[in-house]
């Protein structure tokens, strides 16, 4: 695994798994624990120490299944990631829904929390209050935000008495709204990570003919080509995630692939569906 450097020394992986759908979707989902389980440990014993998860996920389920699956293994070898909702951005709840994926996850501190959404209802203020004393306390060791535009996040990092690990947004060869919107630069002269959600589209990415043309030519997965678009730019990783072993595979390899300057350089250039041109 190759990893970026957080500002303490700390080091996060620049592939993750994400999590989001096992254990179900917005509510808890049982039929498929067996399943989900075996997807997380799979993804753990081939080198993704970094899980990506969320209070929201499953009704807080998925929580649940990632703090039994890491029981089989070193804590301290995993980065464990997990997300605020935005319905308990207020002082009162923010402790409490701390607390509450502390228990689900089965562990004493988190090495990444983030704020999932921003809520404009609800001030900041009050809720970094909260996640402050939380990093103070030894219970979250990096903060971070997902889906900030710019302005967002940089009233985020105003508050933050330690420096923002990252910004999680979608972000994809077919989605560049958070480079429209000026965030990836801002990430990368700031040393805040982006990290890329939704690397492949939920697939659509793979028929893509430019992406399957320069996958050919590296005899790669197209999967591959799009994750080592992402890895190969300043300060971005990716949460890629599949329920397939032979795919964990596969989105490892990314990391043995190197794309020339000119490959690259023809990916940045590929036609964005018309949705996503406008910045968010």
């Amino acid at each position: 695994m190759k990893f970026e450097q957080l500002y303490n020394g700390d080091k996060i992986p620049v592939l993750g798994q994400g999590t989001w759908g096992l254990g179900g979707g917005l509510t808890r989902d049982l039929s498929q624990d067996e399943m989900a389980l075996k997807v997380i440990r799979s993804a753990i014993e081939l080198g993704y120490t970094h899980i990506d998860t969320a209070e929201m996920y499953g009704g807080g389920h998925t929580e649940e299944l990632v703090g039994q699956a890491i029981k089989d293994f070193k804590r301290e070898d995993l980065f464990i990631t997990t997300k605020l909702w935005n319905i308990t951005l207020n002082q009162a709840d923010a402790l409490s829904a701390l607390e509450g994926s502390l228990e689900r996850l089965g562990t004493d501190y988190l090495d990444l929390y983030l704020i999932h959404r921003p809520n404009n209802n609800i001030p900041l203020e009050a809720t970094f209050r909260i996640l402050n004393q939380a990093v103070e306390a030894g219970k979250v060791k990096h903060l971070g935000v997902s889906n900030f535009n710019l302005e967002q996040l940089k009233k985020a990092q105003s508050l933050a008495d330690t420096p923002l690990a990252t910004n999680q947004v979608p972000y994809n060869l077919h989605d560049r709204r958070y480079v429209l919107n000026g965030v990836l630069n801002y990430c990368q002269e700031e040393d805040i990570l982006l990290t890329a959600y939704s690397p492949i589209e939920r697939g659509y990415l793979l028929d893509d003919p430019t992406i399957v043309d320069i996958a050919g030519k590296y005899q790669a997965k197209p999967a591959q080509i799009a994750l080592g678009w992402l890895i190969s730019q300043k300060n971005v990783i990716a949460l890629p995630m599949s329920t397939n072993r032979a795919h964990l595979e596969e989105n490892l390899g990314t990391l043995d692939l190197e794309i020339s300057e000119s490959d690259l350089e023809i990916l940045d250039e590929i036609e964005l569906p018309e949705e996503v041109l406008f910045p968010v």
